[in-house]
């Protein structure tokens, strides 16, 4: 079974409520058996708009992946980050050989 991504760009415009946002969605991310494997750090944009903040999530499947963005829990957590970010965000199945 391929595996989810959550695939997000930001622009951040309020650290404290990305802040606030990141604890929760952590927790999240947890609860339906995610891992950071991209989370900010270094980056350079060769195409495309430039974006202040990139992350990619993994999930054991897509439909994980879904529900875990689906949730209530996450869901809570994106409104408290309201008008802190805008994203360009994408639930992606991983690709099998």
């Amino acid at each position: 079974m391929p595996k989810g991504y959550w695939v997000a760009k930001a622009h951040i415009y309020d650290l404290d409520k990305l802040k606030s946002y990141g604890n929760l969605a952590e927790k999240v991310i947890e609860k339906f058996g995610g891992i950071f494997l991209v989370r900010g750090g270094k980056q350079k944009t060769t195409e495309g708009d430039d974006f202040s903040r990139n992350v990619v999530v993994e999930f054991p499947s897509y439909e994980i992946a879904l529900k875990a963005y689906q949730s209530q829990e996450y869901q809570d957590a994106l409104n408290i980050l309201g008008d802190g970010a805008k994203r360009n965000y994408a639930i992606v199945e991983g690709y099998l050989s």
